[in-house]
């Protein structure tokens, strides 16, 4: 065999022996110890890097503990959304000791070092409407408004200013589940406060201010929530502090929807143009049912005394046969506006789309071709949020249904008659804002003040002056995709820790409508500024410039001295 064959085999044969059979020369186990103790640095360095991590992750989730690790939501994973929206933990949480009954939240800590000791909770209304509306719609760090093709980050995310939770209430709202038996709102408060003990407990808040804010139909919910809790007299647990609700549902129908009706389109004529017959017959009822009567007398300031109502209107079932103005007015605009938004004066055909499915006016649900279901009932969104797979989320409950059990439906009275809830809560906290945004159609601005004229807490009925107070919004940074106007933007009063407040370019849904006033009323609620006429910048934009005196009084009502005159329940101003 030739040489150059035989040393090829005998190299061919070597290879297959084991490594450890073969000679090592110096150099090969030289270079061999080194590898070895690089690959241990390498380890060293990897586990601390990942210790790093941990340590990371623990400072910027600062309430991830393993009570509260299963809530934990990834910040970068919610679908459609491209931007990290931080720490926030959701899922659904118990009622007392229920196993059937939990009540679903959602909680977004904030990294604002002046809130460490303070919480506030958002309610929407309905009843029966989910509270994830507000979270995407409103004051949440998401914002995908209707009609706009993705999410946004929210600038005026109420959690830049504190720590807030959204809750689904009560049961079968939104991703709340169990056995609904509630019958009234004392029932729906003794649920609520089952769930929040448990909470507490969870994410160690115990001993936290607590500020209740909602809207609508929460003018029941956080009322009575709130004046439960205080009457516990249990400061670990039930600490309330002050409550906000925008326009609220505080007094019995005839004041707040049908009495102010006609004035309310007097005021807003260029989005009423009504036929001479229809403007005939609902002036005839307004003056027939005495609601003109009752409004002149509900607007005069300071009040001269108990408010006489106008017929069946303090009664829980208002006369509608003979009276129901709203109906013809809410009949009359939808034939020559197809499309009007009862929420928001100014919507006109088509209809934007909306990712939750928003339920213009009533019944009219709306989503375009290509999306066959609101964004929270997907499935990939549930997980997200570890919410229930098996329930079929829904904006509001359909129809009529809604979580209170029986005929009568919620059988409490309203929140804001005398001796009632509302007045509890303002007496014991000296720290009650009620909103309004003038372009609501649902419920009225001067049908809620109405409700309060007729109203004593603090041993006083009423307020003594119509808002006249310029509402200064701070001048601001507002990226373009979450803009936001700045200024003078409604008007105020203030008395006896009880603020009302009317916003502009503002519907029923008022931090949609107008997110940086919004953001202002929290400041105010959480006693970062001192009235709502302050001109400074945001407690968060502090390097933004002002201006140097106030702008005047705007557009708002109420923009010049009110002489007290009254007509049709619209004040009229002195020139």
């Amino acid at each position: 065999m030739h040489l150059l064959s035989l040393a090829c085999t005998a190299t061919s044969l070597l290879s297959l022996l084991p490594s450890s059979v073969l000679a090592r020369s110096p150099k090969s186990a030289k270079y061999e110890r080194i590898q070895h103790e690089r690959r241990i640095e390498m380890f060293a360095a990897q586990k601390e890097q990942q210790q790093d991590q941990r340590l990371q992750k623990r400072a910027n989730h600062a309430y991830l503990t393993n009570n509260t690790a299963p809530f934990a939501v990834n910040g970068s994973g919610l679908p459609e959304v491209d931007f990290d929206i931080g720490e926030s933990y959701a899922g659904s949480m118990p009622i007392g000791n229920s196993t059937t009954d939990s009540l679903f939240f959602w909680f977004v800590p904030t990294t604002n070092p002046l809130a460490s000791d303070e919480i506030v909770i958002w309610l929407n209304g309905g009843p029966g409407c989910s509270s994830l509306d507000g979270f995407f719609h409103e004051n949440g760090p998401v914002n995908w408004a209707s009609g706009t093709y993705r999410p946004v980050r929210n600038t005026y995310s109420w959690s830049n200013l504190t720590n807030v939770i959204w809750i689904d209430q009560p049961i079968s709202t939104g991703f709340s589940t169990g056995n609904a038996t509630a019958t009234n709102e004392d029932i729906v408060a003794t649920q609520f406060l089952g769930f929040w003990r448990n909470f507490m407990d969870a994410f160690d808040l115990k001993g936290r201010k607590i500020y209740i804010t909602g809207e609508s139909y929460a003018g029941m919910y956080t009322p009575y929530i709130a004046s439960a809790m205080l009457k516990h007299n249990d400061t670990s647990y039930y600490n309330v502090n002050g409550l906000m609700v925008y326009d609220p549902s505080i007094g019995y129908d005839g004041v707040i929807s049908q009495a102010p009706a006609l004035s309310f389109v007097d005021q807003n004529r260029n989005f009423f143009p009504l036929n001479d017959t229809i403007n005939a017959q609902v002036n005839n009822i307004s003056e027939s049912c005495g609601l003109n009567t009752f409004m002149e007398t509900a607007m005069t300031f300071p009040p001269t005394g108990p408010l006489p109502p106008p017929p069946s209107t303090y009664e829980e079932v208002y006369d509608y046969d003979n009276c129901d103005i709203y109906d013809i007015l809410f009949t009359a605009i939808f034939e020559i506006n197809p499309c009007f938004d009862i929420y928001q004066l100014g919507q006109q055909c088509p209809l934007l789309w909306d990712s939750l499915g928003f339920p213009y006016s009533y019944d009219q649900f709306y989503l375009p071709d290509g999306y066959s279901q609101p964004y929270f009932n997907r499935t990939d969104v549930k997980k997200a949020i570890h919410a229930p797979l098996d329930v079929d989320w829904e904006f509001c409950l359909p129809g009529e249904e809604n979580p209170f059990v029986g005929d009568d439906s919620d059988t409490s009275p309203p929140s804001g008659l005398q001796d009632g809830p509302l007045q509890h809560v303002i007496e014991s906290t000296n720290n009650v804002i009620i909103g309004h945004g003038t372009l609501d159609f649902v419920l009225f601005a001067n049908g809620t003040l109405a409700t309060l004229q007729n109203l004593t807490w603090n041993g006083v009925q009423g307020f003594s002056e119509y808002p006249k107070n310029p509402f200064y919004v701070p001048y601001h940074d507002h990226p373009m995709d979450s803009m936001a106007g700045a200024g003078i933007f409604g008007s105020w009063v203030e008395e006896r820790g009880l603020t009302f407040v009317l916003t502009q370019l503002a519907g029923h849904f008022l931090p949609q409508g107008a997110p940086s006033a919004a953001y202002r009323h929290l400041e105010k609620l959480l006693g970062r500024i001192e009235d709502l006429s302050e001109v400074s910048p945001y407690t968060t934009q502090r390097n933004v410039t002002q201006p140097e005196t106030i702008l005047g009084n705007g557009t708002a009502w109420g923009k010049r001295e009110i002489d007290g005159i009254v007509r049709r329940g619209q004040v009229e101003l002195k020139a």
